[in-house]
């Protein structure tokens, strides 16, 4: 609130004043008022301007510190307050834009900037700046929703101040803050607030659930593609190593042959060779024959089964047709072991 400073000389609530000297009036007046009464010198308080009139005349405002004054002729009209003053304004009713119903309250901080102007240019500064503090809140909250209005306190807060502030320079006050303390809402538009939260929470818990789902479902998905890649690459591995196996044991089985193939002929080549080899085929014959009709029921016999030396002697001209290409150097030896083997026939 605008303090009002009252003072008084203690020579002025002396006893012996009487009711016709003009003193006594000009002090009844100051005690009615709580204004300090001219007493020629005059003491004003830090933060303080006294507004002085001469004959009815504004004549000057009283700086903080020591001040003469004539009597009689000047008086002190108005003292202000230089202080940040603090209004708490009362609840009232408004409408939003959403056609709700809304009781706010608030507090409003002000200066006096210029003493003159809040002196001659309204009559009560306190009330003019109440009134107008709330007509202009009940005009912000009408330019917005229910939502909005919770959401967006200090941008309305800083409507009401500047709209304060183009109204109330004229009367050289000057807003500082405006703060709203409560919004009270009906209860029914409480509850379909609560409601209204509650159901906005649901979903962004089902939204986060399905953000998770999907997540998970890709990890998976992530997961088996490259478990699918990296069992296709140890397949194809696994198949070059194994052909890389079979190549190499098909070669050492090629090799071990070439080399069982070359000893074979090589011991041909030797004394009585085709007699070994004849008695190898004969041996090999008649292991072959004991065998049949063992793993199946059907088999094909040569007509003559039970004329040995006969096959003998067949396989012999076979092995006989192929000895022909034996070089040269080879052949005494060879036709002596053919000479063995007939004679063997012959037996």
């Amino acid at each position: 609130m605008l303090r009002i400073v009252r003072r008084a000389g203690s020579l002025l609530r002396s006893p012996h004043i009487h009711a016709t000297n003009p003193w006594n009036s000009e002090l009844q007046r100051c005690l009615a008022s709580g204004l300090p009464m001219n007493t020629l010198v005059l003491f004003v308080p830090q933060q303080e301007a006294w507004v002085v009139e001469r004959m009815g005349r504004f004549h000057r405002i009283l700086e903080p510190g020591l001040n003469l004054l004539i009597p009689v002729l000047d008086r002190i009209r108005y003292v202000q307050s230089l202080k940040e003053i603090v209004i708490n304004v009362p609840e009232q009713s408004a409408v939003s834009l959403d056609n709700v119903s809304l009781q706010i309250d608030g507090v409003l901080y002000l200066r006096i900037m210029n003493p003159y102007k809040a002196s001659y240019g309204v009559e009560d500064p306190e009330y003019a700046v109440t009134q107008l503090a709330q007509t202009t809140m009940r005009s912000e909250l009408g330019k917005l929703t229910l939502d909005k209005v919770f959401r967006e306190r200090e941008n309305l807060n800083a409507g009401i101040v500047e709209a304060i502030n183009t109204a109330a320079d004229d009367w050289g006050i000057r807003c500082l803050r405006y703060e709203i303390k409560d919004i009270h809402v009906p209860a029914k538009v409480r509850d379909a607030m609560q409601m209204q939260v509650e159901a906005e929470r649901r979903k962004r818990a089902m939204v986060l659930e399905s953000e998770g789902t999907r997540e998970s479902a890709i990890n998976v998905a992530e997961g088996q593609k490259q478990s699918q890649i990296l069992a296709s690459e140890g397949e194809k591995a696994e198949q070059i190593n194994r052909a890389a196996g079979e190549a190499s044991a098909i070669l050492a089985r090629a090799k071990a042959r070439g080399e069982a193939i070359r000893v074979l002929a090589d011991a041909l080549t030797q004394q009585n060779g085709n007699s070994a080899a004849s008695l190898t085929v004969a041996e090999q014959y008649v292991a072959a024959f004991s065998k049949l009709a063992q793993e199946s029921n059907t088999i094909l016999l040569p007509a003559n089964t039970g004329d040995i030396p006969s096959m003998v002697t067949q396989a012999m001209g076979i092995y006989g047709t192929l000895t022909k290409n034996i070089p040269p150097k080879n052949k005494e030896l060879g036709h002596d072991n053919t000479r063995e083997t007939d004679d063997l026939h012959q037996s």
